[in-house]
């Protein structure tokens, strides 16, 4: 007997409910293939803007500055700490952080200051990327500064006005200047959006009167590097110092990416625990339609194994043929939400868990996106076939003949 023959006619004899069972497992794979895309796209660009418009992988610290931040708790010789790092292959740039008040006309705001080191900066984030309005810092001129966008809406300024910026200095003293706004920045996240003011480092120095020091120093991992393998590497260069990696700063963002993966597992749970149920009754009622046809088999000789695995060839054929068609659907919706996305609207502000979500939401596909799915869906179709597949395997051709 040819297992592979007789199993595809099994299939085409009840035409209906095989199509029905296709069917479903062809939306199955359909709805998860695009689910699991889009969350993989959501998940990556969230990580991905968090590293680089704000954390880096890796921030160092002066000794007990997170307990409590001062403009007076800096990291003494950031320069030879930087040297050491690029000797590792880390790339790492310093900020410089304070507080202050900015005004504009009779508008008044708090705000946190940054200084930036434009030309390091730039091989460790990308924010001079999400300028919205005007440009990004320039060394050349360090009277210009760029501000968060509802600093600006705010203050009711744009590129092009001026505004006051006044704190205390690292002397006591109390320090005021006038700078101009080069640019405004688009969504980055809620803190930087209320108060962030980002000047040059050597602007930030004259204003606070600080001429040595830094605050933090961003670090890069090189490709390929883990990050836990990467901050005991930084660990090294920088002893003394408290070195923190983006997910010890923000441990409820990466709890929530984590969760995420988790929470995606169980929707492709539910959703092929219920196609199942569907191949579970197909198969029950595909063996209480042939009992009779099986206790032949048996009766001339075809062993359980063999009527065992007619039933999950039967099954596997109904998945192959979903899989083929459900992949087929899908690449067209796939290479539109990874090329074009979803506007989700998110100029006007939406963020979450207080970092900007992108406007344009666009699905990851690849092998890796793909696969989990297509092999869950197997798995699914073989555990809901082995039940009838069993009991089939297991009847005597005798009260099989006799079955009414």
């Amino acid at each position: 007997m040819n297992v592979f023959t007789m199993a595809w006619r099994n299939v085409q004899r009840s035409r209906r409910r095989s199509l029905v069972t296709i069917a479903a497992m062809t939306l199955a794979l359909w709805v998860e293939l695009l689910y699991a895309g889009l969350v993989r796209g959501y998940m990556g660009s969230m990580e991905q803007d968090l590293l680089d418009f704000e954390l880096g992988d890796i921030q160092i610290f002066a000794a007990s500055y997170l307990d409590r931040p001062s403009i007076y708790t800096a990291i003494d010789n950031p320069d030879a700490l930087l040297a050491r790092l690029d000797a590792l292959g880390y790339p790492a740039s310093v900020r410089l952080v304070g507080g202050g008040l900015a005004a504009a006309g009779e508008l008044s705001a708090g705000v946190s200051l940054h200084g930036v080191d434009v030309g390091r900066d730039a091989r460790v984030t990308r924010i001079g990327a999400r300028v919205a309005q005007g440009r990004w810092l320039d060394g050349a001129d360090p009277r210009g500064v760029v501000i968060g966008r509802r600093l600006a809406r705010t203050l009711e300024v744009a590129p092009g006005a001026d505004i006051i910026v006044v704190t205390q200095a690292a002397d006591g003293s109390m320090a005021n200047d006038v700078y101009t706004v080069r640019g405004v920045l688009l969504g980055v996240a809620d803190t930087t959006d209320r108060s962030a003011i980002f000047m040059t480092a050597s602007a930030f120095r004259d204003l606070l009167a600080l001429p040595t020091g830094a605050h933090q120093i961003i670090v890069r991992r090189p490709p390929g590097v883990e990050l836990q393998a990467a901050a005991a590497q930084v660990r090294g260069a920088a002893a003394g110092l408290d070195v923190h990696t983006w997910r010890d700063l923000m441990p409820v963002i990466a709890s929530m990416l984590d969760s995420t993966r988790g929470l995606m597992l169980i929707v492709f749970a539910v959703i092929y625990a219920a196609v199942g149920i569907l191949i579970l009754n197909a198969m029950l009622m595909a063996v209480f339609e042939r009992i009779r046809e099986f206790g032949v088999l048996k009766a001339l000789g075809v062993g359980p194994l063999r009527v065992l695995s007619l039933l999950l060839i039967e099954s596997g054929m109904q998945a192959a043929i979903a899989v083929g068609v459900g992949v087929a659907l899908a690449v067209p919706a796939m290479w539109y939400l990874s090329t074009t996305g979803i506007d989700v609207g998110t100029l006007s502000g939406t963020n979450v868990m207080g970092v900007a979500m992108r406007p344009i939401w666009k699905g990851v596909y690849d092998v890796a996106t793909c696969a989990g799915p297509v092999v869950m869906l197997m798995v699914i179709v073989g555990l809901a076939a082995l039940y009838p597949a069993l009991k089939a395997a297991w009847i005597r051709p005798l009260e099989a003949m006799h079955h009414r």
